[in-house]
């Protein structure tokens, strides 16, 4: 735990005691702070007063007492609306902030050296971290992740000069942290998502710009234009990071699957990512350039790098390798919750067996056409159905099978008759997964369970 010092003797309202919210709350208490916690669920205030924090109805409080309202960051902030405690904290004069505040300040007072990697984007910010973690433990780093992926930044051990904090965040967790500084700031991509919540594409961006301003050196992949007219904007340290073949000024490249350090007279190859299942298709190659770019500020030099990478296991349901039957492979892409996100995967196969469907997106799956003459097949389930079948209509095969179940049989049996080289069955919904499952990971360890099941399957790599 990083015991949050910097409210010692003070009182601080708190609400959202869901994923890092109770955390937060012990950990300001431990650091001498007096917390008064609120959730709109009975059972999370209930189990954070077992765990001996203090709730009350923040409605009924004094907010003149209070040194700062910590909300949890799926919270509303601005947008829709603002919750009822940012109304009424901003009404008393009193800062709203997030668990990511608390750390930043706790590392600003008790260890301001201490390296703080922040890495956001649209997509691929989960691996990314992931992966940087991955490079810098096998290079010999003590490193803490967590923040949006895994554990509470405020669960992981504190900032110290020796020890690596290897933070995700969301727009959401930027928006609470103002004096957001890491040592290395990266910004993967931007694309329009979360719009509910804060308003426009313009907010979106300037948010997730933050990132990037308050930190010490920024590394800002450039092959979309939000991105790009941020980098040129940056007035210190950046390494930009290009995966399409256009770009300007030095940089580290991935071009046709091999990481090069463009920075380098003559640029240098680095690492060749063929062959590595957790980083099939350019989304991984731009994911691979960034981790290379942060691991060589940090000191690990090309030949740690490249080794490390051929371990990396990748993360579950993001282009996850489950097994291979005969030539068939099975990809779980469940974390495809929208177009964009299965573009990257339609992308990196040739002779696709599709599953896709549950809970729509605002705009479907129309974007994907230039990929249908990839799709062998498609395998429609869940409340997307009759749209996508609509779209599919007269371009790409079709059934229409309802459940997970039926369609991973369906799939498995044509694949193993396509006369293809390598057909994937791959799952990557482009949808959400409420109306079927209780998440993306739900459904792909759904689908991982039904695929193992399949007789003669092999497991990755066998």
């Amino acid at each position: 735990m990083t015991p949050s010092t910097t409210f010692a003797g003070r009182t601080v309202a708190l609400f959202g005691l869901g994923g890092s919210g109770l955390a937060t709350a012990l950990s300001l208490k431990a650091g001498g702070a007096r917390v008064i916690a609120c959730d709109d669920n009975p059972a999370r205030m209930a189990a954070a007063a077992q765990a001996g924090i203090e709730t009350g109805d923040l409605r009924q409080a004094e907010w003149t007492d209070f040194a700062a309202l910590v909300l949890a960051p799926g919270v509303p902030l601005t947008h829709p609306a603002p919750h009822w405690t940012v109304d009424l904290a901003k009404h008393a004069g009193v800062p709203v902030i997030g668990d990511i505040e608390l750390f930043c300040r706790e590392r600003a007072a008790t260890s301001p050296e201490a390296p703080f990697v922040a890495i956001t984007g649209t997509n691929g910010k989960s691996t990314t971290t992931a992966l940087i973690a991955h490079v810098l433990t096998q290079a010999g780093r003590d490193v803490r992740m967590g923040g949006n992926i895994g554990t509470a930044i405020l669960s992981l051990a504190p900032p110290s000069p020796d020890r690596v904090h290897v933070i995700e965040l969301s727009s959401f967790q930027i928006d609470l942290t103002p004096s957001l500084a890491p040592t290395i700031g990266v910004l993967l991509n931007l694309t329009p998502d979360h719009l509910d919540r804060h308003g426009d594409m313009a907010h979106y961006a300037a948010i997730k710009e933050r990132l990037v301003t308050g930190a010490a050196h920024a590394i800002v992949g450039v092959d979309d234009a939000f991105c790009r007219a941020i980098a040129e904007r940056r007035t210190g340290p950046l390494t930009r990071v290009h995966v399409g073949e256009a770009g300007e000024g030095p940089g580290i490249l991935a071009r046709g699957g091999i990481v090069i350090d463009g920075r380098r007279q003559p640029a240098e190859p680095v690492a060749d990512l063929s062959g590595i299942g957790a980083l099939r298709g350019a989304h991984n190659w731009q994911n691979a350039a960034i981790a290379y770019a942060v691991a060589s500020a940090l000191g690990v030099t090309p030949d740690t790098f490249a080794a490390a990478l051929a371990s990396f296991p990748g993360l579950p349901h993001r282009m996850e390798e489950v097994g291979r039957r005969g030539p068939v492979l099975f990809i779980n892409d469940s974390k495809a919750t929208n177009a964009d996100s299965t573009e990257k995967a339609l992308s990196a196969f040739q002779r696709v067996h599709w599953i896709l469907g549950g809970k729509p997106k605002e705009g479907g799956i129309a974007s994907l056409a230039p990929y249908f003459p990839r799709i062998a097949h498609a395998y429609l389930i869940g409340a997307a159905t009759e749209d996508f079948a609509a779209t599919l209509d007269g371009q790409v095969p079709f059934s229409r099978c309802g459940t997970l179940a039926a369609a991973v049989a369906e799939a498995a049996g044509a694949a193993e008759t396509d006369p293809a080289g390598e057909p994937v069955v791959l799952l990557s919904p482009a949808c959400a997964s409420y109306d079927q499952f209780r998440s993306f990971e739900d459904r792909g360890d759904q689908f991982r369970d039904l695929v193992r099941a399949l007789p003669g399957l092999r497991p990755p790599g066998a």
